[in-house]
């Protein structure tokens, strides 16, 4: 899908906030050998198809692997990777082309995405494993399921995936965002003006509750820009959202992997209407609304969230 390119001053403005906030636009940094999560957290890398690939890896037993969404990175599941490694072996991914990883100049498209994945699990020797996503990463966990589901024990959607992702979209600046994307060379210029309150006010069309939105998350946020490299795997992926609808969407009622579909009831992105009509192509799924939580719920209302995965993952023991 290419955005069609408008010169309008919100929607420049949007996305050079958009940009600093998940994209890494400003000149690389190397990365630390620690994830900024509650407290630094060291990490791991392995080459998946000659790329470097950093993950957390942490605790013993079945393995849960949690899969960030579009622009995130591995602290989005800060508040899940302790108590989940009580009782399992937790992997946490910066995917290919986000955070830690590298971010090589190829297609970003969906197959691309379960094809490294599964070259990922095939490197750490994981057989199977159950899959929890947040958004797109909820995504690429249904794309597993189908196309390869005897890798996947057990699957938690969280806040995604929708059939249609263009239309599903509710926040008015994020489908400015889907629609009128500028092109390369001004994201690249647009990100030297913008400062740190453009990340918070994007930071606010994630998050429901504002207070949860420190000045440490934001700086954590601005970190994040500061390594670089992401405008070009996220203008791929958005190319790619059309194939995402014909190859995955088409078949998502195809998926009979036992499954918790969570949702945050105030999610600005797929408001909870488009969770329930997940809910209804997926009938097996067990479906809870997380109360007060926005596009990521396990971050916002962790205890909530927890006590919900926890009892899931003992059923597969």
């Amino acid at each position: 899908m290419q955005g069609r390119f408008c010169f309008s001053g919100t929607i420049v403005f949007f996305f050079v906030a958009w940009c600093f906030t998940f994209l890494g636009c400003s000149s690389s940094l190397p990365p630390p050998p620690w994830a900024e999560f509650i407290q630094r957290v060291p990490f791991q890398t392995v080459q998946v198809k000659d790329h470097r690939m950093a993950y957390l890896d942490v605790g013993q037993g079945q393995p849960v692997i949690l899969i960030h969404g579009f622009g995130g990175s591995m602290w989005h599941w800060e508040y899940q990777y302790l108590p989940l490694a009580q009782s399992h072996r937790v992997i946490i991914p910066d995917l290919i082309g986000s955070g830690f990883s590298d971010k090589p100049e190829t297609v970003y498209s969906p197959e691309q995405l379960v094809q490294f994945f599964l070259e990922f699990m095939d490197t750490l020797e994981i057989k199977h494993a159950t899959l929890i996503g947040n958004s797109m990463g909820a995504g690429l966990s249904m794309a597993m399921a189908l196309d390869h589901p005897e890798r996947v024990d057990r699957l938690v959607l969280i806040s995604g995936f929708p059939p249609q992702v263009e239309p599903s979209v509710a926040s008015p600046q994020y489908r400015q965002f889907l629609h009128y994307r500028p092109p390369l060379w001004l994201a690249k210029i647009g990100n030297q003006i913008a400062g740190q309150g453009t990340t918070e006010r994007l930071l606010k069309e994630i998050v429901y509750r504002p207070e949860l939105i420190s000045a440490s998350v934001i700086e954590r946020s601005v970190q994040n820009r500061q390594r670089g490299g992401l405008l070009t795997p996220l203008y791929s992926l958005l190319d790619h959202i059309d194939s995402w609808e014909e190859r995955y969407g088409q078949r998502l009622s195809n998926i009979s992997h036992p499954t918790l579909l969570l949702w945050g009831d105030y999610d600005r992105v797929f408001p909870l209407e488009i969770g329930k009509q997940v809910r209804n192509l997926l009938p097996q799924a067990e479906w809870h609304v997380i109360p007060d939580a926005g596009h990521l719920p396990q971050w916002e209302q962790p205890h909530v969230v927890n006590p919900l995965i926890l009892p899931f993952l003992a059923k597969s023991s």
